[in-house]
């Protein structure tokens, strides 16, 4: 069965002629059986998404202040697609049920969740699609984690019961039946849990760009288009702050191998990106994609013969953890270990730091370095090319930039460099220019 499901994000749902778009995409495939629905986004650039007035809202009615004012824009944003789209229907009994949480203090959780749930009842019934609470099929254990097993039992049998179907994304519920949200862009995972518990033959995810680009196009003036990469390519982009597509979303249909093909709902012709699981095609681009992110802190660890004295990474770990505290990266040497987080954790907790791993490993000296780019270079075609690494120090030194640290991968998928912040954009456009 070639089942397809689709996601749209904020902005493909902005407006009624939004949703006619969505609905058009989705009509023109019978493939594309399951629908899963963000809320409405910014319908122009001074507008504010209904996430956002949802989240306001909740604010000021855990104050106790009056929500009348920004409930009925809220109100009005829905009823005008309602209106426009020619729909007889009415969700009055649904908007005094999300004021009446919201004024009870249900939760910021649910409040947020509302906008999705919202969106998905309007296209369910513009489809004549089922209408399925993402409540009844997507769980959260009590400490708040995502119940993948439950969760993937329950929704293949709801969903089998169905052809096709509307589930809106971003939110599941609570063992006590409490609502409960993903980080924002979650609706992207749920699509994927959903895709993997139809034995999707495709996940298709819409949004408002043609797929990832080789780099940040507000760095790199016309990056090229990745037409295909993989998920660990994917993941090691968006974890250096590439966006088309929350991060953890690859894991449901990675499991499964489900393709993803990152869409663009303004101009659905467009092949976009496809992300798999696995390929054969190198193409002639050595490396797939360019990302970074600023302003990360170094804290290095110098002590003569540390790499015999056992538990040593270990102990210095055990302080970051201490204070809730992720590292980034970890580049050694035989008497060197250096720990990078972001600027503001090393900020926060320096001198507190510097205390507690004297007392826990007593190294010869400590330095703090602050204001370090770092840069990732990614691309499954580097491990078969000779001279890639040289080829992007060239590039970096030609530009008149220094080079704070160095990272490959053992799985040679990928090379961060360290630079500093300064010099970011300058770097990032010497080695795409190299290699584009």
């Amino acid at each position: 069965m070639n089942t397809k499901v689709v996601k749209f994000g904020g902005s493909s749902l902005a407006d009624a002629d939004h949703f006619k778009k969505v609905a058009d995409i989705i009509k023109s495939d019978p493939q594309r059986k399951f629908a899963v629905p963000s809320a409405p986004g910014k319908r122009f650039p001074d507008d504010t998404k209904v996430t956002d007035m949802l989240y306001r809202t909740y604010e000021l009615a855990s104050k106790g202040e009056n929500i009348d004012e920004i409930f009925e824009q809220i109100k009005e944003r829905y009823n005008n697609i309602i209106i426009q789209l020619g729909l007889n229907m009415s969700l009055d009994i649904d908007f005094s049920k999300v004021k009446m949480g919201m004024v009870n203090k249900a939760g910021r959780d649910f409040a947020a969740s509302r906008g999705e749930y919202l969106s998905g009842i309007i296209l369910a019934h513009y489809l004549k699609f089922k209408f399925i609470d993402a409540a009844e099929v997507v769980f959260f254990n009590n400490d708040g984690s995502f119940d993948a097993d439950r969760t993937n039992s329950v929704m293949k049998k709801i969903l089998a019961k169905y052809e096709y179907a509307v589930i809106p994304g971003f939110y599941g519920s609570m063992p006590n039946g409490t609502i409960k949200t993903f980080s924002r862009g979650g609706s992207d995972i749920t699509g994927s849990i959903v895709a993997r518990a139809v034995d999707a033959a495709l996940y298709e995810n819409w949004t408002d760009v043609s797929g990832f680009l080789m780099a940040d196009p507000r760095i790199v003036e016309n990056p090229r288009p990745i037409d295909i990469i993989t998920y660990r390519e994917m993941r090691e982009l968006s974890y250096m702050g590439v966006q088309v597509l929350h991060e953890d979303a690859v894991f449901p249909v990675k499991a499964a191998k489900i393709p993803i093909n990152i869409k663009n709902t303004n101009n659905p012709s467009d092949k976009g990106t496809f992300i798999v699981h696995h390929t054969d095609d190198l193409s002639e681009n050595t490396i797939t994609g360019i990302a970074g992110r600023k302003s990360f802190v170094v804290i290095t660890l110098e002590k003569d013969m540390m790499n015999s004295e056992i538990g040593f990474v270990k102990r210095v770990l055990d302080v970051f953890e201490k204070y809730n505290i992720n590292f980034e990266h970890l580049p050694t040497g035989i008497d060197t270990l250096s720990i990078i987080i972001n600027e503001q954790d090393g900020e926060t907790y320096k001198d507190v730091l510097f205390t507690e791993l004297q007392a826990k490993v007593n190294p010869d000296s400590i330095e703090y370095q602050k204001s370090l780019s770092l840069i990732a270079v990614v691309g499954r075609g580097m491990i078969r090319t000779k001279g890639t690494a040289a080829k992007i120090f060239r590039a970096i030194a030609d530009a008149d930039v220094n080079v704070r640290m160095i990272d490959q991968g053992s799985s040679e998928l990928n090379i961060i460099i360290g630079v500093n912040d300064n010099d970011f954009e300058t770097a990032m456009q010497a080695i795409y220019d190299a290699f584009a």
